[in-house]
């Protein structure tokens, strides 16, 4: 008695470009932290993707536009952290409104350290460094409007203004330095309590981290 003929196994269903996207930039985040950006090839990436490399081409034209590409959905990601807490306007209270959006930065940081070490350390090309300095000055804007409107309950009266951009652009100093302490030692800074002691600092000054 012959054996019944086995029935073929049906072939996965063929995944477009918009489809394949996020699973190619999981695979190239993952590569980029182990390797960095220069040790990283297209090639590597489609295999630990488990896709060709014309898929991969298919998704994304070179290898700067699918880092853009990483970089643009990790930032969206980041922006509805930050805009979560943030209220709707902007009260009285600076430094609660610096340690909630710290926080929530920070425990982003915390929670996808593999991101923000590739962010930092990508070594990317011009064109990359240059878009990420774009990013960071977006972070400057909106932060100057933020700070204009707390300057009267900042600065004493009779005193000089703070220059709000000016003021913008060290707050966002500090984040990027609070961004490297966390990834240097997560064990010892966590992110409440170091969201908590640097808007202290900030608006406070020194004394404020003795209070």
């Amino acid at each position: 008695m012959s054996a019944a003929p086995s029935t073929p196994r049906p072939r996965a269903a063929h995944l477009g470009p918009e489809r394949r996207r996020p699973q190619v930039l999981d695979a190239a985040l993952a590569l980029f932290h182990e390797r960095g950006y220069d040790g990283t090839s297209m090639d590597a990436i489609a295999e630990r993707a488990g896709v060709s490399k014309p898929v991969v081409y298919a998704c994304f034209d070179s290898k700067p536009d699918l880092f853009r590409a990483l970089l643009d959905r990790e930032e969206q990601r980041l922006l509805q952290q930050v805009a979560q807490a943030l209220p709707d306007r902007p009260g009285d209270e600076p430094e609660e409104t610096l340690r909630a959006c710290l926080e929530a930065f920070l425990e982003d940081v915390a929670a996808e350290p593999q991101t923000y070490r590739v962010i930092l350390g990508s070594g990317a090309s011009d064109a990359v460094a240059r878009r990420v300095e774009r990013n960071r000055m977006l972070h400057v804007d909106v932060l100057s409007g933020l700070v204009a409107q707390w300057l009267p309950a900042l600065v004493d009266a009779g005193e000089d203004a703070l220059d709000s951009r000016l003021a913008a652009h060290v707050l966002v100093g500090v984040a990027e330095g609070a961004v490297r302490a966390v990834l240097s030692e997560p064990g010892r800074l966590d992110p409440q309590h170091t969201a908590r002691a640097l808007a202290r600092l900030l608006v406070r000054g020194p004394e404020g981290l003795l209070s």
